[in-house]
């Protein structure tokens, strides 16, 4: 499929720190494939021609993670360089609404339910740390 980029050469993706539940006690951590074994992240990935960047978050989430997701407040973003281009990636902070059994992909080989504390211990990037940290520290979803 197209994927989408602006015309200054930036690679968008959007994805969520994706709770379990709205007690936001646990949150999806995924294991790529590409990545070597160790490797934790939230999910998140490209956006495809004409979606938003919350169409975006809502259809990673789905692909990495099998589970249906809204879209709750910004979260945070991260940037960063994927070798002469930068990518910015959007995130969300999310809640399951359908929580489906978790099948690995073509990209995704782990889905890991993790406390807070945990995901920041296992999470592989400072960036991804950094976002959740932001959704704890602002009370996020605290509507």
């Amino acid at each position: 499929m197209a994927r989408k980029n602006d015309k200054a050469g930036f690679i968008r993706a959007a994805g969520g720190v994706v709770w379990r539940d709205r007690s936001r006690q646990e949150l999806a951590v995924i294991a790529r494939y590409r990545y070597g074994p160790d490797e934790r992240s939230l999910p998140k990935g490209k956006l495809d021609k004409g979606e938003s960047w919350e169409q975006a978050a809502i259809r990673e989430v789905k692909e990495e993670t099998g589970c249906l997701a809204e879209v709750g407040k910004f979260a945070s973003l991260s940037h960063y360089w994927v070798k002469d281009r930068p990518k910015i990636v959007v995130f969300f902070d999310m809640v399951v609404v359908k929580e489906k059994s978790f099948r690995p992909s073509e990209e995704v080989r782990a889905l890991k339910w993790m406390t807070p504390q945990k995901a920041l211990e296992r999470l592989t990037y400072e960036d991804e740390r950094q976002v959740l940290r932001v959704c704890l520290n602002d009370g996020l979803g605290d509507d």
